[in-house]
């Protein structure tokens, strides 16, 4: 079908009784149309407040109820949060409180930092420790440092129950040992267990061998052994009855100190002669060089026993002729160690003990 403009015509009369009808249809079935339809930026479109007295909570209640749920932070919990700016004194960190909270920046790291950006940058994640309430502006302060700390004392912990020997820097020394620092925490070495021939002042900046002593977080103690840590290297290259050679490093009324390859050991008045000895100054001099024989090495205690009494082919030797002693070392260290496996064999308990 082909529609003509004059089809398209209407008479004046017929659109007269159409606007008619549009309005009494509008009037009958009440569309609920308003006259003026706002556009959508006009604020007259806005929902309008109403009373909430009849919904069962007010405002406030509903306020105290996302503070409840939402915001409950408390010192001592551990968060997630992101960074979001980074200042000179400090780093802003959003944690979904209401305001964001703040790190200083004493609490970046555990570890000497030049900057906060040494650790951390904009749009980071991770944990915070929360360190105390919110001030007057509402604001938490957080710390990663305490994280790191009490992390580093579990860290040494195990390390000390797996008795471990570790590394560690020397960053200073005083009047009593030396100072270190074990996964970030600052260690004490005490004096009697340094075992070098260097001045204490000169250890700054030289690494050592270190074994735990004392591993107290309630005391902030960490106590370490570099004697330890020698003695043990030492004794898993030693065994018991084996002959080395020793230097007389000091001299005490219970015995002299023997320097076996850079660890002490004791040689016990009792186990320098088979002849009794009123006092071992009688027999040694500091710088003596001599042999001596293991006859026991304490690895918990970091302690090596030695003997030339062992070693005496008369009773008596070491007192009229040294001499002999150091040249039948070897010899006498063999009958020994013989005797000490037929003794084990015969269920000679002492004979056993030496024999390990």
């Amino acid at each position: 079908m082909t529609v003509t403009p004059s089809d398209l015509s209407t008479s004046e009369t017929d659109l007269a009784a159409d606007q008619d009808f549009s309005v009494d249809a509008a009037a009958e079935f009440d569309l609920g149309i308003p006259e003026e339809v706002p556009s959508a930026d006009d604020p007259s479109s806005r929902a309008v407040a109403r009373d909430l007295d009849g919904v069962g909570f007010t405002l406030d209640e509903f306020a105290s109820l996302l503070s409840k749920y939402d915001y409950n932070f408390k010192p001592g919990d551990v968060v997630k949060g992101t960074v979001f700016a980074i200042e000179p004194k400090g780093s802003m960190i959003d944690i979904g409180a209401k305001t964001a909270a703040f790190m200083p920046m004493q609490e970046v790291s555990i570890n000497r930092v030049e900057g906060i950006g040494d650790v951390l940058e904009p749009g980071e994640e991770r944990e915070f420790f929360i360190l105390s309430e919110e001030n007057e502006d509402g604001q938490l302060t957080l710390s990663i440092r305490r994280i790191e700390y009490q992390r580093a004392w579990e860290r040494v912990r195990q390390l000390q129950k797996e008795d471990a020997t570790i590394y560690s820097e020397v960053f200073a020394t005083n009047r009593g040992g030396a100072l270190v620092r074990v996964e970030g925490l600052r260690g004490f070495i005490p004096g009697s267990h340094i075992s070098t021939r260097k001045p204490k002042e000169e250890l700054v900046a030289d690494f050592l061998p270190l074994k735990f002593l004392e591993v107290d977080e309630e005391r902030n103690r960490l106590v370490l052994s570099h004697r330890r840590a020698l003695v043990e290297r030492k004794m898993n290259r030693l065994e018991v009855g084996e002959v080395v050679i020793g230097t007389v490093r000091g001299i005490k009324p219970y015995g002299a100190f023997i320097d076996i390859g850079g660890v002490s050991g004791l040689l016990h008045i009792s186990e320098i002669s088979h002849e009794h000895i009123e006092t071992p100054h009688t027999v040694l001099n500091v710088n003596d060089q001599m042999k001596v024989m293991i006859i026991d090495l304490d690895a918990e205690r970091g302690r090596i026993s030695l003997s030339t009494k062992a070693l005496e082919p008369e009773p008596g030797d070491m007192l009229t002729d040294p001499q002999k002693v150091f040249d039948k070392a070897e010899e006498m260290a063999a009958r020994y160690k013989q005797m000490l496996l037929e003794q084990a064999e015969d269920g000679d308990p002492m004979g056993v003990a030496f024999a390990e």
